[in-house]
């Protein structure tokens, strides 16, 4: 009985810290449905505009963070382009979790020196 408890205790815990650090796979079907790569580019590393920021292989903390204060909105750490405020307010937290997750999990090319 106390095997089988912990096992289902053990269990319980690893599904709960993937969930924390997000699915992959539900994170690409995010960005193939709001279309992200119109703006940071079909591979995330070559945006259509430079001012826009190359995502693929960017902190997965970082970007759960960006997406976070574009969802507020109020212009929080200087993220208030409207775009995408009108982007990210529909999502939950566990999406952005996901979505962050599926770009981390991407080839970067961001450097960071040269």
């Amino acid at each position: 009985m106390i095997k089988k408890l912990t096992i289902a205790l053990f269990c319980s815990a690893v599904s709960l810290s993937a969930a924390a650090a997000g699915n992959i796979t539900a994170g690409k079907a995010l960005a193939e449905k709001y279309n992200c790569a119109s703006c940071h580019g079909k591979d995330f590393n070559s945006p259509i505009d430079q001012s826009y920021p190359k995502l693929a292989g960017q902190h997965r903390d970082y970007l759960e963070h960006a997406l976070t204060a574009y969802k507020r909105g109020d212009g929080a750490n200087g993220r208030s382009n409207a775009i995408m405020t009108g982007q990210v307010k529909p999502l939950s937290n566990q999406d952005i979790k996901d979505l962050a997750a599926y770009l981390h999990s991407l080839p970067g090319t961001l450097v960071i020196s040269r």
